[in-house]
């Protein structure tokens, strides 16, 4: 293991042995995401400026963020990652019970809306999605609007969800862009993480029926972009020289 002290160079390969916060800039606040200890990652450059954080690129999902270079130097491990198999729908159909489990289990818990939270008992939308699918061993991106461009497309309006499956993913945003993300529980029923802003500040449930008037489902009613099936899993990012 490194040492207090070392820059790992760019280009390195190394298996984290802490669960570690990653953050959107080279400086400052904002908090990307937060990586479990035996994920891997390699090392992408340094801050340009100077700063006290490396650009790293995730193995499993693909993800760039910033990681302190002191926390790095400490627990991260030179390891290359094993294959990481592309599972395809038959396959994430037989895990999706598990999905649904480790959802339903975060959202007993006693937690709030965490931008960048995904290893709990604090999550963002999409880190709550993704680790939910990462339990049982299935690989999606990051962030929701990624993960909508992931999935394959499912027609769904408010009120007629009877294409919808357990386990399919429910976008919410504006015409242009994906800004949040449910998973589908059943019955248009799903379940998301979402901020005080809207009304709650955490896991809650809601749905798409249009005669329910609580004020967060009707929110998310008005934002509805579409709905997607995950057909496949993300099969580890490139890691060139």
């Amino acid at each position: 293991m490194a040492t207090l002290g070392t820059v790992p160079p760019p280009g390195s390969v190394l298996r984290l042995e802490r669960c570690l916060d990653a953050w959107s800039r080279p400086r400052g606040e904002g908090l990307a995401t937060q990586v479990r200890a035996g994920r891997h990652l390699r090392v992408l450059a340094a801050d340009p400026a100077g700063g006290r954080r490396l650009r790293v690129r995730l193995w499993e999902d693909g993800y760039p963020c910033w990681l302190e270079v002191e926390a790095l130097g400490i627990h991260g491990r030179p390891a290359l990652p094993p294959p990481l198999p592309r599972l395809d729908r038959v396959a994430i159909a037989a895990r999706l019970p598990g999905v649904l489990a480790f959802a339903e289990a975060a959202a007993a818990l006693p937690n709030t809306y965490l931008w960048g939270g995904s290893l709990g008992p604090n999550y963002d939308c999409s880190g709550l999605v993704q680790a939910a699918y990462a339990a049982s061993g299935v690989w999606l991106p990051r962030d929701a609007y990624l993960q909508e461009r992931f999935c394959q497309s499912v027609a769904v309006l408010p009120g007629q969800t009877s294409l919808l499956l357990p386990g399919d993913l429910i976008f919410f945003g504006t015409a242009q862009r994906c800004t949040h993300v449910g998973l589908h529980l059943g019955g248009g029923r799903y379940l998301h993480s979402s901020g005080r802003e809207h009304g709650r500040n955490g896991i809650g449930r809601d749905d798409l029926n249009p005669r329910n008037p609580d004020p967060v489902a009707s929110h998310y009613r008005q934002e509805l972009r579409g709905a997607g099936r995950v057909m496949h899993s993300h099969d580890g990012s490139p890691l060139p020289p």
